[in-house]
């Protein structure tokens, strides 16, 4: 390869742009100021857009902290309702919710007394 050609001399400067264009558009996306040719920067502009992004970012926090707390109401539903006194409990109200029971029915069968032998 001549290192004196025109086409490596092309390629070089070919390279630079590119890699010139790719930096800007990254730093372009991720909010960073930009490079111009001289290698000064050009700060993007500040306005109506920085507002809107302290609200958003207000009301995500709010939103995080909203489903902590849900998450702290299932957890405790969760104890709640694993709980044995909870389906006693459910139990007692279903038999007193037994329309017109008969003096003979004794109501919903609970099996405690019978054990399956195994």
């Amino acid at each position: 390869m001549d290192w004196g050609s025109p086409t490596f001399v092309l390629t070089i400067i070919a390279v630079s742009t590119a890699g010139w264009l790719i930096n800007n558009w990254i730093r372009a996306k991720h909010g960073y100021d930009l490079e111009d040719e001289w290698g000064g920067k050009t700060a993007r502009k500040r306005g109506a857009g920085d507002a809107e992004v302290k609200e958003l970012r207000a009301e995500n926090a709010q939103l995080v902290q909203l489903l902590k707390d849900q998450g702290n109401r299932m957890e405790t539903l969760e104890r709640i309702v694993t709980d044995k006194g909870y389906r006693l409990n459910e139990e007692i109200e279903a038999l007193r919710d037994l329309p017109d029971a008969k003096p003979t029915d004794n109501g919903v069968p609970l099996n405690i007394s019978k054990k399956e032998k195994v």
